[in-house]
């Protein structure tokens, strides 16, 4: 890899990791499923008017936004709204690695590996640990709301290996178009009057998270990623994401003042190797090259 493109590697692991301080304090003043559904409204628009949809049929196309943002996002953000530690969300929820595992040996026939099964077993062991020990103080009900959005993350994973080949950019942008008025919804059953008042007079904080977390976020990190998977093999790219908690952790800690417990230490350390072992365990594998098309969006937060 050459020093242009791992530096814009570490510019993507370090946007996917500060968008959980984003995320954080959107949430302050938006609830969190209006909030989401915004996210994805604007990382829709106006790319759509620019961006053919993807050659992919669209229930798939729909379940895909479906899974990501209504389940991904939605428990995501609700955990966080609940009192769960930002920077230990955006590690717990990179178990999406081992699930996508299990449900594509469950759903697609793809017989995982001995070191991916070693690998899911000591990332979950982490996440016990995590558990266990109720990192940084971290409720339970919003911390098994986030392993819920990894396992929702892994569903969308399977989703666009079954679409198989096509523009992940433009899956991404229809796909959030598509998970917007459920979104939208959700917010205004669930969250009532609110969601509404929270739109009257936007603080800047909030339009400037939204903003990031639609664009940035979305569009700049997903599409430079998607780049690199086109130039160099999965294997290359793929260890780059172990970085995305690290950022994560760092940047609720400076801004936000989060701890940095034993635990989630301890823990996220097991995550991490355990991660790290599915990744090189699927090295090998014989759909390895097709992988690195269709589970780009394993990137995105």
């Amino acid at each position: 890899m050459t020093l242009r493109d791992g530096l814009a590697a570490l510019l993507v692991v370090t946007i996917l990791g500060v968008n959980f301080v984003a995320i954080k304090v959107g949430l302050e003043t938006v609830p969190p499923l209006m909030l989401s559904a915004l996210r994805f409204a604007f990382a829709a628009l106006p790319a759509v008017l620019v961006i053919r949809p993807p050659r992919a049929p669209l229930a798939l196309v729909v379940a895909f936004g479906l899974a990501l943002g209504v389940g991904q996002f939605g428990l995501l953000f609700t955990a966080l709204r609940l009192g769960m530690p930002a920077g230990l969300s955006s590690l717990l929820i990179q178990v999406q690695v081992p699930f996508t595992v299990v449900l594509a040996w469950l759903f697609l026939k793809e017989r995982p590996r001995g070191l991916q099964l070693l690998g899911g077993a000591i990332a979950l062991s982490g996440v016990a640990a995590v558990g266990l020990g109720r990192g940084g103080g971290a409720p339970a009900g919003p911390l098994l709301m986030v392993v819920g959005a990894a396992l929702a993350w892994a569903c969308a994973n399977i989703i666009a290996k079954r679409i198989g080949r096509v523009d992940m950019l433009a899956l991404m942008v229809w796909g959030s178009l598509a998970t917007t008025p459920p979104l939208l919804a959700l917010s205004l059953l669930t969250e009532g009057r609110g969601a509404l008042d929270s739109l009257s007079h936007p603080s800047w904080v909030a339009i400037a998270s939204i903003a990031f977390q639609a664009y940035p976020t979305t569009l700049l990190a997903f599409g430079l990623w998607s780049r690199l998977l086109t130039r160099y093999p999965a294997a290359t790219v793929t260890p780059f994401a172990l970085l995305v908690p690290v950022a994560g952790i760092l940047s609720t800690h400076l801004v936000l003042g989060e701890p940095l417990s034993t635990d989630i230490l301890a823990g996220g350390s097991l995550i991490l190797v355990g991660i790290a072992l599915s990744l090189r365990g699927g090295r090998s594998a014989p759909a390895a090259s097709a992988a690195s098309e269709t589970t780009a969006p394993s990137t995105v937060a």
